[in-house]
């Protein structure tokens, strides 16, 4: 204990790469993510996926600020580990109380307030470890203090939601946390957040890309639960892999890019690029595979209990198609703000995929899936041929 109260920061450099504890870390996300699926997921509505956004939005900030802290100093070490440890005990604990976070009436304040005092803990841990790790830098020590001032205010709404409960406080987090998330960007475009390691910051918004595809995974195996596998379910299986594998390539060759692009920026200018490419445009990206993952769950439940003939309805339709669009669009925007360039194809994509919730919603959900898989492969195959296009008619120039 002595030796962890005396560690110093150790700085990352240039070339550092995630470490093995970061993405234990992570650990903790992916059962928070499974819980705000299992949520949505039981009583599915307009009002449950717009709380399983704002929960989704928190947990984002969350894992966020710890990837920007992992950026600048070694997380592994010391005592950032230590806080970091503390830290996922909370993360953890906010995620538990997930289900039981929106419920209302008498004895249901106590998971409200876990739930915010939690997230409370994981954001005053994350400000004093910064503020420590920062060292001898005054423009990351006003950054900080900036950030704090946004922070500490959102918090007051976040609690009073917590004790009011109902449409208050769908309203009152929804402020707290627009204030949150703002605060970052603010404190970033006045005094800037630096990206140490360009690598390492790519590389991490990668992974938790990958963490929240694997939900669509999961998804299948809580949707069918203990019923018995029959063909329907398994081809649903299949498709499903399909469409996360599809996901995955489209997220994968903008990864490349955009992170090639991240190095050959420097100062101010990569930080801007790390703030608004990955940090804000990649919450569409998450949010959108959750309710990709939800959509899953709503059909493979539907056949595992021989509804394969019923038409999907709109939660359902919606989580689908409505989720690969907010994908798509967080796709387009992670483009637009690191590589700086867009095809027409990238543009149009997210509004194609909406185009399909009317047509998805008169679907059995088998036949969804299926439209899905089909609709994202002929994308792919799309941006495919204009990658080839495109080098060919470079290489005749």
């Amino acid at each position: 204990m002595w030796r962890i109260l005396r560690s110093r920061p150790v700085v990352t450099a240039e070339t550092h790469r995630p470490t093995l504890f970061e993405i234990f870390f992570d650990l903790v996300f992916v059962f928070g993510f499974i819980r705000v699926t299992t949520f949505m997921s039981e009583r599915p509505s307009p009002v449950t996926l717009t709380q399983g956004f704002l929960i989704l939005l928190l947990l984002w900030i969350s894992w966020l600020v710890y990837s920007w802290l992992g950026n600048q100093a070694r997380i592994d070490i010391g005592m950032i580990r230590a806080g970091t440890t503390v830290a996922m005990a909370a993360v953890f604990l906010t995620a538990l109380v997930i289900p039981d976070a929106w419920e209302t009436g008498s004895g249901t304040l106590a998971p409200r307030l876990t739930l915010a005092l939690s997230y409370v803990v994981v954001r005053v841990i994350h400000l004093a470890l910064n503020y420590w790790a920062a060292l001898d830098d005054r423009q990351l020590h006003r950054t900080v203090r900036l950030y704090a001032l946004s922070t500490a205010l959102s918090w007051i709404p976040l609690v009073l939601g917590a004790v009011f409960g109902g449409t208050a406080q769908i309203l009152l987090w929804t402020a707290a946390l627009t204030v949150d998330m703002g605060g970052g960007a603010v404190a970033s475009s006045l005094s800037g957040w630096p990206v140490r390691s360009p690598g390492h910051f790519a590389e991490r918004h990668s992974l938790v890309v990958i963490i929240a595809l694997g939900e669509s995974l999961i998804s299948v195996g809580a949707g069918v639960g203990v019923e018995t596998i029959r063909g329907p379910i398994l081809l649903a299986a299949l498709l499903t892999l399909g469409i996360t594998v599809c996901l995955y390539w489209l997220y994968s060759a903008s990864a490349t890019a955009a992170g090639q692009a991240l190095m050959m920026e420097s100062g101010l200018r990569r930080a801007h690029v790390g703030a608004n490419a990955y940090s804000l445009a990649h919450f569409p990206l998450i949010a959108g595979t959750i309710y990709v993952a939800l959509g899953v769950e709503q059909v493979l439940a539907g056949l595992a209990h021989e509804e394969s003939h019923d038409t999907s309805n709109w939660i359902s339709a919606s989580a689908l198609f409505g989720g690969t669009a907010l994908y798509l669009a967080g796709r387009a925007t992670f483009l637009s703000l690191s590589v700086r360039s867009l095809r027409p194809g990238q543009l149009v994509a997210p509004v194609a995929a909406l185009l399909l919730i009317p047509v998805g919603r008169h679907l059995p959900g088998m036949a969804a899936l299926g439209l899905l898989t089909a609709f994202l492969i002929a994308l792919l195959s799309y941006e495919a041929w204009t990658r080839r296009g495109s080098g060919v008619l470079s290489g005749s120039a």
